[in-house]
């Protein structure tokens, strides 16, 4: 299966259909009054297609198992068809698009094998999604934009020619990834001073991110957090609490992180993880669906 634990939970919706034809008028008429020798065929191909939702997982070898919260079977019933609806929803990392139609199916299949013996012209039709949410499709106005991006790298021992960098070119190509320009990559040492002045000339400059990797632990040195509180004119915790959240599911030591997100004018700051995993996590923590904040800045322009 496709690996999906980088990815946040996030709420995710699919409809899917399928279309059941007959052969006879009657058919349709034994349906809806219920005279179909097998029995209710509406109600009976409901709870068929509630457990095979369910059931996706077991029979779809790439589908992943996954929380199925709501399932909802409906009908619309022609002349010489019914359509077949089935809506579902999840809280999780992946949509439900196959288990919608996986379930759309096996109510189709179970009505045929309901019908054949009063009617040998059943066929099934049209096995389709006819819409989802969730996901990326919810988020690609985000990333229809053109932005660009600084990726500043805070380290004494990497600025000095000791170690290589590997944390801020992991940012910059997950940048990159969701269509972001990245034309400023630099390294300085861990001094506040530095730091202040580089993020201001950024944001001075009309950089859209200004992104930090480094000095956010404990040692010493560590003065990444305390050099930009001092000039973000706003605060944007939910960020915050989202990358430390992401990065506790993996590994508890994620709390000792002082990530920090706020704005210099419509610049977007954050001070990130120093370590090649802190730093890649956090940025799954959060992209592409940070950048959503500048469409909300760009309309309260517009406002």
């Amino acid at each position: 299966m496709v690996n999906i634990t980088h990815k946040s939970n996030t709420l995710r919706k699919a409809i899917a259909q399928a279309i059941v034809k007959v052969s006879l008028p009657e058919t349709i008429q034994s349906i809806q009054n219920r005279t179909v020798p097998k029995g209710d065929v509406l109600e009976c191909a409901r709870v068929a297609g509630l457990f095979a939702a369910k059931r996706t997982a077991d029979m779809i070898p790439d589908c992943h198992p996954l929380p199925v919260e709501f399932t909802a079977v409906s009908y619309d019933v022609g002349e010489m068809e019914v359509t077949i609806f089935v809506e579902i929803h999840t809280i999780y990392k992946t949509g439900v698009e196959v288990e919608a139609m996986h379930a759309a199916s096996v109510v189709a299949l179970t009505m045929y094998d309901m019908l054949k013996p009063i009617d040998k012209g059943v066929s099934i039709e049209q096995i389709k999604l006819v819409e989802k949410k969730g996901g990326k499709s919810d988020r690609k106005k985000d990333l229809e934009q053109t932005l660009k991006a600084a990726v500043i790298v805070c380290s004494d021992s990497i600025s000095a020619g000791k170690k290589e960098d590997r944390a801020g070119l992991v940012i910059k190509s997950k940048l990159e990834k969701v269509g972001v320009l990245v034309p400023v990559y630099q390294i300085i040492p861990d001094e506040k001073d530095q730091i202040q002045q580089v993020c201001l000339k950024q944001a001075k400059d009309k950089m859209n991110l200004v992104i930090f990797t480094g000095g956010t632990g404990l040692s010493p040195r560590d003065v990444t957090p305390e050099a930009l509180e001092e000039i973000l004119e706003r605060r944007i915790p939910g960020i915050e609490e989202a990358i430390r959240n992401y990065g506790q599911q993996r590994t508890p030591y994620a709390m000792l992180s002082r990530s920090v997100a706020g704005l210099i004018g419509d610049s977007l700051v954050l001070g990130l993880p120093g370590s090649t995993n802190g730093a890649s996590e956090s940025m799954d923590a959060v992209f592409p669906a940070i950048l959503h904040i500048f469409k909300v800045m760009e309309g309260a322009r517009h406002d």
